[in-house]
């Protein structure tokens, strides 16, 4: 049996039952604070099939063969299940990736569940959707909450995935195993030591902190961070709702783990690239011209009314200050492609 170590805080994410889907858009949704759903999926085949032990879901899934193959995470028994990079040069990861039949897969994470292997190579398959890579799993597990996007399975052993962010909504279900998360909030970012911006294990930059084993000597303002985590333990058919820019750790505990996901509305993505372009043409301008171009971001983009920054102008000139629209955000491409054309 794998125990996980103490949680890093006493602080509990809040939780409610398992909710329908006019609740989940009315109360939920605009809260924009993490939220347990005690078995919001325990109506799912899977979780049944869970119930069964790590071969009755290893067989459950297998009957989803004939997709594409799964891009896999493997580490070697010495990260201890730990997804990171290789060392303090930040240049390479501790782990390499491969592509491997689902069939494959679940049969080499049950032989390790099987032969007692206290410390086997960790293995994640990472973020498979459904439709490509098991067919039929959605169909067969409906969440029933609404939700215009593709489920997408993570299945491995006990891992961890390094605290980082979604750019999109998420809420993610527990189908085998358990699934810690510990929550901070978004304002917390710099006492999380963020790492490299460019080179990530997985699209968003992750902390360089490990919650559960903090080196505060090395990172003492995480001390801080500490005191406003948050976190949730969830046990098969319990989800959860992530809002976009929340930075979460996740570690799992078993033997066979599988965590279904739902990203919808990629709101942030879009603002991350205009802040790594802002990196390059403000932050290091003079401090004069930099407080200049404050008051820039502040009128147009941050300030209270900057959606009617525009509101003396007659609707046909405010163009790309107009209110949002598919035409204004073509109008938008089309201005940044001539001007970093030029550049």
């Amino acid at each position: 049996m794998i125990v996980m170590p103490p949680p890093a805080t006493d602080r509990r994410v809040a939780e409610r039952q398992a909710v329908d889907a006019e609740t989940f858009e009315r109360e939920i949704l605009p809260d924009y604070r993490p939220v347990v759903l005690r078995g919001q999926a325990r109506h799912w085949q899977a979780v049944a099939a869970a119930g069964g032990g790590d071969r009755g879901m290893a067989e459950y899934l297998a009957r989803f063969g004939g997709g594409a193959p799964l891009e896999t995470l493997i580490g070697p028994p010495d990260i201890d299940g730990r997804f990171f990079y290789a060392d303090d040069t930040l240049t390479a990861f501790n782990f390499h990736r491969q592509q491997v039949p689902i069939g494959a897969l679940v049969a080499e994470l049950l032989r390790f569940a099987e032969d007692g292997t206290s410390r086997p190579h960790a293995l994640y398959a990472n973020a498979a959707t459904a439709p490509e890579h098991l067919p039929g799993w959605q169909e067969a597990n409906p969440l029933g909450l609404g939700i215009d996007a593709p489920a997408r399975l993570w299945i491995g052993n006990a891992t961890q995935v390094a605290t980082h962010y979604d750019t999109s909504i998420n809420i993610a279900c527990v189908v085998a195993g358990k699934r810690r998360f510990t929550f901070f909030p978004p304002d917390q970012i710099a006492n999380l030591y963020v790492g490299p911006l460019d080179h990530t294990m997985a699209g968003p930059p992750s902390s360089m902190v490990d919650p559960d084993a903090p080196d505060l000597t090395r990172h003492p303002r995480f001390a801080e961070a500490l005191r406003h985590a948050e976190v949730a333990e969830l046990a098969p058919g319990d989800a959860i709702f992530i809002p976009p820019l929340w930075w979460h750790h996740v570690r799992s505990a078993g033997r066979l783990n599988v965590l279904v996901n739902y990203w919808w509305e990629h709101r942030s993505g879009a603002a991350f690239v205009a802040m790594i372009h802002a990196i390059g043409a403000v932050r290091d301008l003079p401090a004069a011209e930099k407080a200049v171009w404050r008051t820039w971001f502040d009128h147009f983009i941050f300030a209270p009314d900057a959606a009617n920054a525009a509101d003396h102008l007659p609707e046909a000139a405010r163009g790309i200050l107009g209110p949002p629209s598919a035409a204004r955000s073509n109008r938008i491409r089309q201005f940044l492609a001539g001007v970093l054309g030029r550049a």
